[in-house]
């Protein structure tokens, strides 16, 4: 068996372990651990002195995007950036030389997610220029990102929570809980600028939480101040009272003597 059948076999197993559902998590990385070994033994991306096939390049891609999913499912942000860069080589470089993934919107539509979870919008937009302006505003996996990334620019935050039960691949949902995290703490920034206090009942309402025991645990995050009556103060209590001036005591001070000596002439 020649290289890139042991390779192409270990491949077929990975794929079957992935498609299963629920996935054996701990088999699917021990399979991935293989193929990365695996693949270091051939031309998995072509330089000047090598010249990799076609077979080659396509196992390699295919290899890459599982390994994307896993490292989302098992929350490995480290690994998903190492085989997101990876991968695009394949998706943007050798799109003419290996042909399109039917996973390829798929998968860039997560990684604009995960960059738009994380705020980095100027990275978020770099990656949109890759993209034509058709498939940006059609594809089902590019479009409702961009929607997401609109909602924020426009302070639309409940069209963002509304978002999360229309997501268009199960993959996307967990960069979709880190991107409600970041509202919640740009609703909650609002929140403590505007209010000098707020009930539990209308926290709850404002940061799209279900319970009071959430909101507890979100307002401990933040270090808020919960009274005995269910409030929220955020009035700094460390404020000294206003003081009056010397100058305003003094001058206060010199009017009256000023009426005691009227009184004595």
């Amino acid at each position: 068996m020649s290289q890139l059948q042991s390779v192409e076999t270990l491949y077929k197993e990975l794929n079957t372990e992935w498609s299963k559902k629920p996935q054996n998590l701990k088999k699917c990385g021990q399979l991935l651990d293989q193929l990365k070994v695996a693949l270091t033994k051939l031309a998995f991306l072509p330089t000047k002195d090598v010249t990799s096939t076609k077979a080659e390049m396509i196992l390699s891609r295919n290899v890459l995007e599982i390994a994307v999913e896993y490292s989302v499912a098992t929350k490995d942000i480290p690994a998903f950036e190492r085989y997101m860069s990876q991968l695009k080589c394949y998706y943007y470089d050798y799109k003419k030389e290996i042909g399109e993934s039917e996973n390829m919107f798929k998968l860039l539509g997560l990684n604009l997610l995960y960059l738009l979870s994380v705020n980095r919008v100027s990275e978020f937009h770099t990656e949109l220029e890759l993209l034509s302006a058709e498939i940006i505003h059609t594809n089902k996996y590019i479009g409702p990102i961009l929607a997401l990334e609109q909602y924020i620019m426009e302070g639309r935050y409940n069209k963002i929570f509304q978002a999360k039960s229309c997501v268009p691949s199960e993959i996307y949902c967990y960069f979709m809980d880190m991107l409600l995290c970041t509202v919640r703490d740009e609703i909650a920034g609002c929140i403590e600028k505007a209010y000098d206090k707020i009930s539990v009942q209308d926290s709850a309402k404002r940061l799209n939480l279900k319970t009071p025991e959430e909101v507890k645990s979100f307002g401990k995050k933040r270090n808020w101040q919960l009274d005995n009556d269910g409030v929220y103060n955020f009035v700094d209590r460390s404020v000294k009272p206003k003081e009056i001036l010397p100058s305003v005591e003094l001058a206060e001070q010199a009017i009256f003597y000023a009426r005691e000596l009227e009184m004595i002439v």
